[in-house]
């Protein structure tokens, strides 16, 4: 059997080390994205990185690694996907990595070891077939924490160093995109009155409340939405009742009903505003619920200018004419809301991400460390 590219088995090591996101799973076996890091460092140390791990909260570091340039820093650009993973039930069938037709399969392969790997072969590329760039920093920056609260992205946008590009890794099919959607999470509660089932009109339902708030939402709401300009590149902002809880058992009349509510936004809009919007509608039908964030952050609408000068060297090096736009949310969005202007790219289909079967064709694998490659080396 011919031996696999130094990208697959590169890939194929990272999905067997598990990166789990201690948020979605409980076997601390599998939590943690140190193990991927601590990999990672060991082999840019080989290569004669520099290697520094950034300290988030306790237990879980960003990974730094640094190529320097031959000359005096000018300019940074950060190589920067996520090393956390999701998880579930047959997490343990999906640690042992299987190559075939064309495809690496397994937790991670798309979303987004598959961007790990790419990010980091380019650079050890760069660095083994120099020359390095006369005065560009390039600094592969692992983050932790994207598939929870990106607490990796919003620190290191704080205390991280000034930077004038971010490629944040995702599967895009190597489109580069400079424009995404923001996500803002709440959670609705009416406040009722428990009865006996046998006397309702003792009581106050809590969910037949709520069951008018949801008919509002998902109607009048959800079509205002609809009816609003479109983003060229995002369309229109959307509203999704994802969750609803209440009551106890059949014979109690419910006190209280709650809903989760995935309210995607546009540039511009903010968790405040959508608030006011939708206790505004609420007011309008006599309706009443309190408010809660399940984020302590709101996820950040993105939009880059696609005219910047190394958004475009990037674009050209992918053999685009133009930049896209996606539905769901990145790293990007904190870093550039620290001032750092920030694009996403990598190998793969969103599609994949996430799934029982998640894989990654190859081809798009060493495309993108192709592209990435030809970028790194246009880099003065």
């Amino acid at each position: 059997m011919a031996s696999q590219p130094t990208s697959v088995r590169l890939l194929q090591n990272l999905i067997a080390l598990p990166s789990v996101n201690p948020a979605f799973f409980s076997d601390p076996e599998l939590h943690g994205e140190h193990r991927v890091a601590e990999f990672l460092a060991s082999a840019a140390r080989q290569h004669g990185l520099e290697v520094e791990l950034q300290p988030v909260v306790p237990g879980r570091s960003n990974l730094l690694v640094r190529l320097t340039p031959r000359g005096q820093v000018r300019q940074r650009v950060l190589l920067a996907p996520h090393l956390d993973t999701v998880g579930e039930p047959a997490y343990a069938l999906q640690l042992k990595p299987v190559v075939r037709d064309g495809r690496v399969y397994g937790r991670g392969a798309c979303d987004t070891k598959g961007s790990v790997c790419a990010f980091f072969q380019s650079l050890l590329n760069v660095t083994v077939a120099g020359p390095r760039p006369a005065h560009t920093e390039i600094l592969f920056v692992g983050l932790i924490d994207e598939e929870n609260m990106q607490l990796g992205s919003r620190y290191f946008a704080s205390h991280g160093p000034k930077s004038d590009l971010a490629i944040v890794g995702e599967p895009t099919g190597l489109e580069i995109v400079t424009a995404h959607k923001g996500d803002v999470w709440l959670r609705l509660r009416t406040i009722g009155r428990s009865a006996h089932g046998a006397t309702p009109h003792r009581g106050r339902n809590a969910v037949t409340a709520m069951s008018r708030i949801v008919l509002a939402l998902e109607t009048q709401y959800a079509t205002e939405l609809a009816s609003r300009p479109a983003h060229p590149r995002l369309g229109r902002p959307t509203i999704n009742v994802g969750r609803i809880d209440g009551g106890r058992q059949p014979n109690i009349v419910p006190a209280e009903c709650i809903i989760d509510i995935d309210r995607r936004t546009l540039p511009g809009e903010t968790e405040a505003g959508v608030r006011r919007e939708i206790r505004a509608l609420l007011r309008r039908h006599g309706l009443n619920a309190s408010f809660d964030t399940l984020r302590t952050s709101p996820c950040e609408p993105l939009e880059t200018d696609p005219n910047l000068p190394l958004v475009q060297a990037l674009t050209r090096a992918a053999g685009r004419r133009i930049t896209r736009g996606v539905h769901y949310f990145t790293d990007a969005a904190p870093l550039a809301a620290g001032g750092i202007p920030s694009v996403v790219f990598g190998p793969g289909d969103i599609a994949q991400a996430h799934t029982e079967r998640e894989w990654l064709a190859i081809s798009q694998l060493e495309k993108s460390i192709l592209i990435l490659e030809r970028f790194l080396r246009g880099l003065d």
